[in-house]
């Protein structure tokens, strides 16, 4: 846990980023604040979806030893997949709608105050989610979380000009329009034992969406995924179950399973199109499986949050 002596970093950026979109002098600003503590940082700006992570890849064969991705979990999904098994550390500027990671971490939400903080990061080797879809060659790694079915549809329905209006309300307002639309259940392999959902939340995290715990005993620290499924064909079941999310009585709610595994697969009954999202973004349909990437990046984080997580839960130190 030894802080690393980072001099030079990129800084690969979202310009479209809720959170940046009318703050490029913030980002800019950052490389001031960065050069301070003794790190040479420049901007790499995003040109399109998916070009974070071969960015990742130029910059750390450019001699890079520090990645910061700034904007909202998407961003940091697509950096994380560039520097995947590098051993070079991630660190994050919060900069998007719900910025996931870096609630569950604990770290400034402010961009400024972020990077004030971040020669003060610790390293943190940590386990990462890796998804295949069917006919698909390459796997995609995930920080937070995958979610299949009901989330992943409000995601995929999702009204972006609101998004860009309200931020994460914009959610909770596509979730109450889909209140009296009928769901979809399909089959997930739990380690090789077989259940039911209309909703599959697969994650690393006990935040979602920004505002609630879900997978309450999940750790980025741990080696396995925290598996919650959700039962019903009527999405206005889901009513008691956000009110016992949000009370943090899920576990004892009926219909709410809670599981622990390393290895999932997803898979639609009668060829049925059914979406899958993946920290935060829509990445595309069942079937899929997933297991887990043990220790597969180095993550900055800062140091009461390893300390409270190692009190938390028994795990072995990470160099």
């Amino acid at each position: 846990m030894e802080s690393p002596q980072a001099r030079r970093a990129a800084i690969i950026h979202n310009p479209i980023a809720r959170g940046l979109v009318h703050r490029g002098h913030l980002l800019q600003r950052t490389t001031t604040i960065l050069a301070r503590q003794g790190i040479a940082a420049h901007l790499v700006a995003t040109t399109a979806p998916g070009t974070a992570a071969v960015l990742a890849r130029e910059q750390i064969d450019a001699g890079c030893d520090l990645i910061i991705a700034a904007g909202g979990d998407g961003t940091i999904n697509e950096v994380a997949n560039g520097i995947l098994h590098s051993g070079v550390p991630l660190a994050i500027l919060p900069g998007g709608t719900a910025n996931v990671l870096a609630r569950e971490i604990g770290m400034p939400i402010h961009l400024q105050e972020a990077a004030e903080q971040i020669s003060a990061f610790q390293p943190c080797r940590i386990s990462a989610g890796a998804i295949g879809f069917a006919g698909a060659a390459a796997t995609r790694c995930f920080l937070c979380m995958a979610g299949a079915g009901l989330d992943a549809e409000i995601v995929a329905h999702l009204n972006l000009d609101l998004k860009a209006a309200i931020g994460k309300f914009a959610y909770y307002v596509g979730g109450f329009s889909q209140i009296l639309r009928p769901l979809r259940e399909f089959e997930v392999l739990v380690d090789g034992v077989p259940y039911q959902a209309s909703f599959a939340l697969i994650s690393r995290v006990r935040n979602y969406g920004g505002d609630l715990e879900i997978a309450r005993g999940a750790s980025l620290l741990k080696e396995d995924f925290e598996v919650v499924l959700f039962r019903g064909t009527m999405s206005v079941q889901y009513l008691p179950y956000l009110a016992a999310v949000a009370l943090k009585r899920a576990e004892r709610a009926k219909g709410i399973t809670f599981l622990r595994a390393r290895s999932v697969s997803c898979t639609p009954f009668s060829g049925e199109q059914i979406a899958i999202q993946v920290d935060g973004e829509l990445a595309g349909k069942l079937p899929v499986t997933m297991e887990v990437l043990p220790e597969a990046i180095t993550l900055m984080v800062p140091q009461n949050y390893w300390t409270r997580e190692q009190s938390r839960i028994a795990v072995p130190a990470f160099a």
